[in-house]
């Protein structure tokens, strides 16, 4: 079985991934660029959420265990000012992912800290706050290069990574499945498979063997199985691209349910 990233690899990401976001900016012809996957939103907007993430997450992480976030990081991001020229715009963001991976060093992969996700199957701590920023950082890379017209393949290891965490952290919910129990199986062409249950517990992950020639999709094939690279697949998770891009077997607008469910947290 598949091992998750270790926490040492989720910082290299993290960086990596802001150091390509930042080459991206840097070759842009102007920070008004208009970022199709994030509508109204221009290469400045984007700069200014990605670091001001970074910083509010490093202000999270270094306030250990917690009900709610720091006070003094929500106002911060709410009254966060940003340069407006290239190169200390740049600059500011590089700070602000040192910020980041500096607290998660200091922490340490098992700290406890407040997220967003108490009821989902991933952690509330640094490491799984690692794990989530590195998802944020490759699919805002991705919208920075799509906005000067270079998009690029998310990383293999991370884009593995990603679906799995996506389907952790996002999907998976204890509130009630308000229509016919089905499940979701989501196959990357690089071999490894998901399968995601919703019924009346809620939504839950598992990880599943990849389909062969031999066993294709099996007696207890999901409602709808979603097949292709991982990069694609967190892409389409994350709403950047379509359906019709991948492959899809079984129920089609099974899909569409699963995107409009607005679970309310037990």
């Amino acid at each position: 079985m598949e091992k998750n990233l270790e926490f040492p690899d989720l910082l290299r990401l993290i960086d990596e991934r802001s150091t390509a976001f930042r080459a991206t900016v840097a070759a842009a012809p102007s920070l008004d660029a208009q970022v199709p996957t994030c509508p109204g939103w221009t290469l400045f907007d984007l700069v200014k959420h990605l670091g001001g993430g970074d910083r509010f997450w490093a202000a999270i992480v270094g306030a250990g265990p917690a009900d709610a976030p720091p006070a003094e990081a929500l106002a911060a991001r709410t009254a966060l000012e940003v340069p407006r020229e290239r190169e200390a715009l740049l600059a500011w963001l590089a700070a602000s992912t040192r910020l980041l991976l500096s607290a998660l060093r200091e922490a340490g992969p098992e700290s406890g800290c407040w997220t967003w996700w108490p009821a989902s199957q991933s952690p509330q701590t640094a490491g799984g706050s690692a794990r989530h920023r590195a998802q944020e950082s490759a699919v805002h890379t991705y919208d920075a290069q799509l906005a000067v017209g270079a998009p690029q393949p998310l990383p293999v290891e991370l884009s593995l990574d990603g679906v799995e965490e996506f389907l952790f952290t996002v999907c998976a919910t204890p509130s009630a499945w308000p229509h016919k129990p089905t499940a979701f199986d989501f196959h990357a062409s690089e071999g490894r498979s998901w399968r995601l249950t919703v019924d009346g517990d809620g939504a839950r992950t598992t990880r599943i063997p990849a389909p062969t020639a031999a066993t294709g999709e099996g007696p207890d094939a999901a409602g709808a199985s979603v097949h292709g690279t991982a990069s694609e697949l967190v892409l389409y998770l994350y709403d950047r691209i379509q359906a019709a891009s991948l492959h899809v077997d079984g129920d089609a607008g099974l899909l569409d349910l699963l995107r409009a469910w607005e679970p309310e947290e037990k």
